[in-house]
């Protein structure tokens, strides 16, 4: 369960958001018109208009025809402008995708947990400033005050239960909602509350709980009395795995170039932060309706699209249950959800009324849900990505950028230049190339990544703004001496062939370690491959990101594990190939 913001080997566990190459793809089923009737919903628009040929073109070319599906759904002012399915439904029955089949969506889960939240403190069942305890008079806030708002906004500071590394060794285990609090209750706090950001699925699993005490009814009886049963959202649900479900896509992974089915994951753990499946056409309807003041009052809505603004003042780019940003000067909110088998990624731009939402029946991050769906909505207001044209700069031009940069909040981006290439290592992920469309001006080619450089007299870059589908805040120049980068110890190569393998650092997210030659590589499932180096015979740090790699012997010296240290985390890793 992690947020739209992913890390360069982040732990893909469970409702992960957040980014892709472009693959050949068959012949899609769809339809812009004669969409499959969506009461309060969307309406068919007319068939084969330029954007929905647009729209077509992006996802045929991001989804193999043969390999694990896609559906998705593109609303604009109440019509269907794109509505199609591509891909497999079930690889192994040769089942194809259609746009009405069922996928788990992960976090997109929190989006309707936090409108419950918001329905319940205008009825006067709870306050968001409420303190937890209020609810949950057992819980062990460790001396702090947590609030309601907390929860929904990951500002609580509470331990992450899917960051814990002996979480994943319960996966298949079906918990009551007291055994799922225990697994975290006790962890030491991770800052302050209100202090920090940092996406959270401990705090949703502790909204269900509290939208429980205050309604005495289970999570998933709510969520359907009040959400999918008055909307007519009869494809959205409570997962049960057991249950037989009508149009049910199955779940696949890919683990070192292999596609598997997903692993088993009892339904009981992801809650009230992941556990429902849906469709697009429902979907669909749940905008509508949201948009339409049918799920919570205007007020309450803007509230939920509101950034929460830490005590230091900054804002987190979140609010309750969506991430906030903004596109050609037009505010958006989205979200993106991953669970086993699954992946998830809406996306709305209320002023010109555009909805999208894209489901995918395989855990990897090609194809980029997020991307497609923001190339999506770009084309449907009539904004789509265009590259600009590249221009060339002088070498002391590139120089006078490469550096540090930090935001008052303490993200730091890492500009660096090989010959007449430029990189940039943004905060939390991978390193990217980025080329020059003005003296001061880089993007990344077929993204919405865009650097804006602003220089002291000298010409030097002392100010960095880095765009995304909207501005972040501003980095200065960070001239602080930095330790050395760690230099690579002398170890005899041939050490290397036994660390070799596949090793889980989740379910469907696999690290495979390669040697080729005298070097020793890495790859995480869906990234790029990257050179380790050694520090020791049995330590190797990466260049590209902060983190390190221990392997782990058995007493007969048998490689077993790894450990990722990043983040702060260490992150146990089982060899299964």
């Amino acid at each position: 369960m992690r947020s739209a913001r992913a890390t360069c080997f982040a732990l893909v566990v469970l409702l992960l958001c957040p980014v892709t190459q472009a693959v050949s793809a068959g012949a899609p089923h769809a339809q812009a018109a004669a969409v499959k009737p969506a009461p309060t919903a969307a309406r068919a628009a007319a068939p084969a208009v330029p954007e929905a040929k647009a729209i077509d073109a992006i996802f045929r070319n991001a989804v193999k025809p043969d390999e694990p599906g896609v559906t998705v759904i593109v609303v604009r002012k109440s019509r269907t402008l794109y509505r199609a399915a591509y891909g497999m439904a079930n690889v192994e029955l040769g089942v194809t995708m259609k746009p009405d089949h069922v996928c788990r969506i992960g976090s997109v889960t929190k989006q309707f947990t936090s409108a419950v939240i918001m329905k319940l403190a205008e009825e006067g069942k709870l306050s968001v400033s409420d303190p937890i305890t209020k609810f949950l008079p057992d819980y062990p806030t460790q001396g702090r005050t947590i609030t309601v708002e907390h929860l929904l906004t990951h500002t609580s500071g509470i331990q992450s239960y899917t960051d814990m590394p002996s979480w994943r060794s319960m996966l298949r285990r079906d918990l009551t909602l007291t055994e799922l609090i225990d697994v975290f209750k006790n962890e030491p706090m991770q800052f302050e509350p209100g202090a920090r950001y940092r996406y959270n699925n401990s705090g949703y699993i502790l909204l269900g709980a509290v939208i429980e005490k205050a309604t005495g009814k289970k999570y998933a009886d709510v969520v359907r009395e009040r959400i999918f049963e008055p909307l007519g959202m009869t494809d959205t649900r409570y997962d049960v795995t057991e249950e037989v479900i009508p149009r049910r896509a199955a779940g696949y992974v890919r683990t070192g170039g292999r596609l598997l089915n997903a692993q088993y994951l009892s339904m009981t753990q992801p809650y009230a932060a992941g556990s429902l499946m849906s469709t697009v056409d429902d979907l669909a309807k749940w905008d509508v309706a949201m948009s339409a003041g049918r799920v919570v009052s205007a007020q309450s809505l803007a509230r939920m699209f509101t950034p929460y603004k830490l005590a230091s003042g900054n804002e987190t780019g979140y609010g309750y249950g969506w991430a906030i940003s903004q596109y050609e000067g037009r505010a958006a909110q989205e979200h993106g959800g991953g669970i086993p088998g699954f992946r998830a990624y809406v996306l709305r731009i209320p002023a010109e009324g555009v909805y999208v939402a894209v489901l995918s029946n395989l855990s990897a991050s090609d194809p980029n849900l997020g991307l497609l769906a923001r190339r999506s909505a770009a084309i449907a207001i009539g904004k789509p990505l265009v590259n600009p044209v590249a221009v060339p700069l002088k070498p002391e031009q590139l120089e006078a950028c490469v550096g540090r940069y930090r935001t008052l909040s303490g993200s730091r981006h890492v500009v660096t230049r090989d010959g007449t290439r430029m990189f940039v290592l943004l905060e939390g992920g991978e390193r990217k190339e980025v080329f020059p469309s003005a003296v001061d001006a880089f993007f990344e080619k077929d993204s919405f990544l865009r650097l804006r450089f602003e220089r002291d007299s000298s010409g030097k870059a002392v100010r960095l703004t880095v765009d995304n589908w909207g501005a972040g805040p501003p980095a200065v120049r960070d001239d602080t001496p930095e330790k050395p980068a760690p230099a690579a110890a002398s170890v005899d190569p041939a050490v290397y062939r036994a660390y070799v393998g596949e090793y889980e650092l989740a379910p469907g997210f696999i690290l495979t370690v390669t040697v080729e030659g005298d070097r020793i590589m890495t790859q995480a499932t869906g990234q790029q491959k990257v050179e380790i180096f050694p520090s020791s015979p049995t330590e190797f740090f990466l260049k590209v990101v902060d983190a390190r790699i221990t392997f782990v012997k058995d007493a007969s010296g048998a490689v077993t594990q790894l450990v990722l240290h990043q983040g702060g985390r260490d992150m146990p890793a089982k060899k299964i190939k």
